[in-house]
């Protein structure tokens, strides 16, 4: 009992040692709050993030995991600023120094709000029937992003006017400086037109194989709001303006159908008649009963015929169509017709041509 008599007795001495109009006490109490909140501050976000899933009602564990991760730093924030909050309001400062504190707890506290809504507006998209339906995944990005951007904005100018600075001159002056800006960045806003003309017309997404001819071909990575990153298959990454895309002809490989075989197969011109109809039809044949590999339809039909005389062969044409649009499969499916092609010239007695010079010397 004399321990607790003793504390007693130095904490209410403590009263009479004043700092900035602050006695001892009320710092050693408010210190003593504000370790005490941090030190459970694992404990108090582990609750809070239990309860927000709760709330929300998350079907799909892949986005509660998501929500979960993006509000665990918000959390651990609203925790320490609710230490900061309980901390001060302990201190009983003066009326000055309590209006400064005061301003820096609403600080904080707008903060808060602002960053948290900027985290949860992606989770929270997914909870929104058909969105992903009406827009693409890549403008969904995008418009997150704009939002996002415009929650900074918002955030950042609530801060400014509780600390008595005004908004409104700063926009005012800033929209003369954008005038001016913007009269020099006509490159920018054709881009950031052209990236939303890409995303809004669905012209490619993110992971398809697109070509630009003489200027790109590769995967998409990211569609950006000036440029989009492209990854070539040498496996550099190239950023190309989005102009580039309103500008030229883009292919996308990744909606392609069904990816075609056209060649011009050259045989010796000592060949005979039987020998060219027989080696057609055998062509002919192997891709028709090939209905692994090959697709015969109306619109996608199956084309073995002499094309022309070329100046030192034969020219048969074989066009047909792979079942697939993967590039792997489609390289296996042009390799095993390259083998039977080989097989069936040779075992008609042919052999296939090169380009070679006849030199005839007069006596």
């Amino acid at each position: 009992m004399e321990i607790f008599n003793t504390i007693y007795k130095k904490f209410i001495n403590a009263n009479e040692i004043v700092f900035f109009e602050i006695t001892l006490s009320n710092f050693v109490l408010s210190f003593f709050v504000f370790l005490l909140i941090l030190i459970s501050r694992k404990l108090i976000k582990k609750i809070l993030l239990k309860k927000s899933t709760i709330i929300f009602r998350f079907s799909d564990e892949k986005v509660k995991k998501a929500f979960t991760k993006s509000i665990d730093k918000p959390a651990e924030f609203l925790v320490i600023t609710f230490s900061i909050f309980s901390a001060t309001n302990l201190l009983n400062a003066p009326e000055r120094a309590n209006i400064f504190l005061n301003n820096i707890n609403l600080s904080l506290f707008t903060i808060l709000i602002f960053w948290m809504i900027s985290k949860i507006i992606e989770p929270l998209s997914h909870k929104i029937k058909n969105l992903k339906t009406v827009l693409n995944k890549d403008l969904l990005d995008w418009m997150i992003s704009a939002i996002k951007i415009l929650i900074f904005i918002l955030g950042f100018s609530a801060v400014l006017e509780l600390w008595g600075i005004k908004v409104g001159p700063i926009i005012a002056g800033l929209g003369l400086f954008g005038v001016a800006v913007a009269l020099g960045a006509q490159d920018l806003f054709k881009n950031l037109i052209s990236g939303i003309l890409v995303l809004v017309e669905k012209r490619f997404k993110k992971g398809d194989v697109i070509t630009i001819e003489n200027i790109v071909e590769g995967s998409v990575e990211k569609i950006g709001f000036r440029s989009t990153a492209i990854r070539k298959f040498d496996k550099s990454l190239c950023f190309i303006p989005n102009y580039q895309f309103a500008e030229n002809a883009v292919i996308n490989i990744t909606e392609i159908s069904n990816r075609r075989i056209n060649w011009v197969i050259g045989v010796e011109y000592k060949t005979t008649i039987t020998q060219l109809k027989n080696i057609c039809d055998d062509i002919e044949k192997s891709i028709r009963s090939n209905k692994k590999d090959f697709l015969i339809s109306d619109s996608t039909p199956v084309i073995v015929k002499i094309n022309e005389f070329a100046p030192s062969s034969i020219d048969i044409l074989v066009r047909c169509f792979t079942k697939t649009n993967d590039y792997n499969k489609f390289i296996d499916a042009k390799d095993s017709l390259a083998i039977e092609i080989k097989k069936i010239v040779e075992g008609r007695k042919c052999s296939f041509a090169f380009p070679s010079q006849s030199l005839y010397i007069e006596k």
